[in-house]
């Protein structure tokens, strides 16, 4: 067997080598390393796939949301919704903004924003909504357009871990994992579904204004070289990321199924195990899908997250390891506990599902090369060591 990996880059990169060394090749031939051909026809490509008016590519996932906020206009005080449980990037660039993050609680089936919690979060301070669209499955973008709209605010799509992923609205439509607010982000941070060989991130909008805003703000706040209209940053996807990113682009959807394909052998081979709650997709064309139903297209995952409910979670990561089997504790920490964003608004009874998820979840090998020699022995430790 092979050796298991978190995600084989090695593996993925075989599989296209002719073609991303010949991206690679013809930027250094070309020599435009920044704003070059490939950024442009990139960007061409990814508007094309999400069906979005406007994608500007920038350096990485975080800047790509920090920007999202500078373009919408907020400012200092303004209160900003988002979930407690996801990675720190989400909320520290509302911190840096000096804008005031609210954090609130997850839904326990799917680990995205609780629409009720929301609901009780909004204040008059409030201006915006960062749904995080977590592990690769979309939020709940019907309810969250509708209370954006009922209350006039804002909403960013966090979607650095489910590009690709689709939203079917109640009424049938269909729209592309953050191309359904005002604005949308994500990271091409290696380990995603569509990675780069280094950092890299885009903001997606159908808004005109807001995209001519923000391409000023990636580039130090110029539009004509030198003449500096508003205040701005230096955030670009170089064009070697940008060669790589075009090369796989064509194959993201065969990435997801892939992973799919992953999870639904994980779920079936621990089905009905009293010590495990599997990952759930749940949309609106479907009812909550444990097996991940032949039509899903509301999640891709990114990474495959169960719950172990026995309290053996942290023996089971520390056995996996010595099995060779890699895993990964996301996140063990929940945000409003982390030093960096405590606040005394914050109740512990105000997130009993973060609170539970910390304790229990655990992130097992998620990527397009995982075999069936591989999963078989990841499940069957997994398995063996719960039921002892």
């Amino acid at each position: 067997m092979k050796n298991i990996q978190m995600v084989d880059l090695q593996g993925q990169y075989q599989q296209i080598k002719e073609t991303v060394d010949h991206s690679i090749q013809e930027v250094l031939n070309s020599s435009t390393y920044i704003n070059g051909p490939f950024v442009k026809d990139f960007q061409k490509d990814l508007e094309e796939y999400l069906q979005v008016k406007h994608v500007i590519p920038c350096a990485n996932g975080t800047d790509a949301l920090q920007i999202a906020m500078m373009g919408l206009g907020l400012e200092q005080g303004d209160e900003v919704i988002t979930v407690d449980f996801t990675f720190a990037a989400t909320v520290e660039v509302i911190a840096l903004l000096k804008l005031t993050p609210v954090l609130i609680d997850v839904d326990a089936a799917t680990f995205n924003i609780d629409i009720e919690a929301l609901k009780k979060a909004i204040t008059p301070k409030t201006k915006a909504i960062v749904p995080v669209h977590l592990f690769g499955q979309v939020a709940n973008m019907d309810a969250i357009m509708e209370i954006a709209k009922e209350h006039n605010l804002f909403v960013i799509e966090d979607n650095a871990q489910a590009i690709g992923a689709n939203y079917t609205f109640k009424d049938g439509r269909q729209q592309k994992a953050g191309t359904i607010g005002n604005v949308g982000t994500t990271s091409f941070f290696p380990s995603k579904n569509l990675g780069c060989y280094g950092d890299g991130g885009a903001i997606f909008t159908n808004d005109d204004d807001l995209a001519h805003t923000i391409r000023g703000i990636v580039n130090h706040g110029m539009y004509e070289r030198y003449y500096h209209d508003v205040v701005g940053v230096n955030s670009r996807l170089d064009s070697i990321q940008a060669g790589v990113l075009k090369a796989k682009l064509p194959h993201l959807n065969a990435y997801c199924d892939a992973r799919r394909n992953a999870a639904r052998f994980y779920n079936k081979a621990f089905a009905n195990n009293p010590n495990i709650i599997t990952p759930t997709a749940k949309s609106n064309k479907t009812a909550q899908c444990h097996q991940i139903c032949d039509v899903c297209d509301c999640h891709v995952f990114h990474q495959y997250t169960l719950q172990i409910t026995n309290g053996k979670r942290d023996e089971l990561h520390k056995h996996l390891l010595e099995n060779g089997i890699p895993n990964a504790i996301y996140y063990p920490v929940s945000l409003h506990a982390q030093k960096a964003y405590k606040d005394s608004r914050y109740k512990e009874e105000d997130f009993p599902v973060t609170n539970q998820l910390i304790k229990t979840v655990i992130s097992l090998p998620m990527h397009t090369e995982l075999d069936t020699e591989q999963l078989n022995f990841i499940t069957k430790t997994i398995i063996n060591f719960l039921d002892k």
